[in-house]
């Protein structure tokens, strides 16, 4: 009876073993389609980083119908891949999102004018058209206007904003004066098309001191609470910070490894491989911890838009250390 009692105990052992053993699931939303943007993430499973850190992780690309907000909070993600200025007005109309890890340092947002459209310097934006694309995205370009000065009414002195879908057609085609463009994707499409960078006059976000956060990693804070979860995020981050810095070092691998993810073959080699290299720089010098000073400065920015702010009140509780003091130390 005692030895039977025994080989019980030890088949017990044996099952929950087996259940301790299995990777915890976790669900990544990305901002955008299947893209560079997101290299060190595709890297990170490709490569077995997820797997070492027991994940089984599933990544679920965006795209101009999804809004990463509305999945996170729908449960259909356990963490998304947003921008801050979306993140803090979600987080203002009472969804808690809270941001875990920044592994973008820098903006890659710029305004992207056609020199021969008469523009030269922000000076020559009054009466002028201007691509800006929505869905969370026109946050910084509303606060630099309002740091302007320059309404956004269509007035003869202010500009007429035109609602951009995510290409550079209303450039090309001669329908605005300037577009939104990221430095490491529609830049080079409108190089693509046909036009010099002497054609073009350029403003970066982060050289008009109106750059706010991109792509950050947010959940929401109710299930922070969580310590099951908190673990999950600890080793989530840690393992995708591996595949960003990764990425970096080796650009034109992470590049093939993201087409190799690419399910609807849209991409190019070339493209990803171009786009890899601009968004390195923007990734460089982040090992994934939020740096206070560029959130009160992305805070600052959405705070001053006038009449018509972004965001009414400094935020609280929008981000945390939590995740990366224990992932990255």
């Amino acid at each position: 009876m005692k030895k039977l009692t025994t080989l019980a105990a030890g088949a017990t052992l044996g099952i929950w073993g087996v259940v301790a053993q299995a990777a915890d699931d976790v669900t990544l939303q990305l901002k955008w389609v299947t893209q560079a943007q997101f290299a060190g993430y595709y890297v990170a499973l490709d490569k077995g980083f997820y797997e070492e850190e027991d994940l089984n992780v599933t990544i679920k690309p965006g795209g101009p119908d999804i809004a990463p907000t509305q999945v996170l909070v729908g449960g259909g993600a356990d963490v998304t891949v947003d921008w801050m200025p979306s993140a803090l007005a979600a987080r203002e109309k009472g969804l808690p999102m809270v941001n875990i890890a920044q592994p973008f340092k820098s903006s890659g947002m710029m305004l992207t004018c056609r020199k021969d459209a008469g523009i030269t310097s922000t000076d020559d934006f009054p009466g002028k058209t201007l691509g800006v694309w929505f869905f969370g995205n026109e946050f910084p370009f509303l606060s630099w206007m309002s740091k302007l000065d320059i309404p956004t009414d269509g007035s003869d002195q202010g500009v007429t904003v035109l609602k951009q879908g995510f290409n550079v057609d209303p450039l090309l085609q001669g329908q605005a004066a300037c577009v939104s463009t990221m430095t490491y994707n529609e830049y080079w499409q409108v190089i693509d098309a046909g036009l010099t960078p002497d054609d073009l006059t350029v403003f970066k976000y982060e050289e008009q001191g109106v750059a706010t956060l991109e792509d950050g990693l947010y959940v929401l804070e109710e299930n922070l609470a969580d310590p099951a979860f908190e673990d999950k995020m600890v080793r989530f981050v840690r393992a995708s910070m591996k595949g960003w810095k990764y990425a970096e070092a080796n650009p034109d691998e992470a590049a093939e490894i993201v087409l190799d993810n690419d399910a609807s073959g849209a991409q190019t080699e070339e493209h990803q491989k171009r786009m890899m290299g601009e968004v390195a720089k923007l990734t460089s010098g982040s090992n994934g911890a939020l740096d206070p000073a560029d959130y009160e400065r992305t805070v600052a920015s959405l705070l001053a838009g006038g009449s018509d702010p972004v965001i009414t009140k400094a935020p609280e509780g929008a981000w945390t250390h939590v995740i990366t003091d224990k992932a990255l130390n």
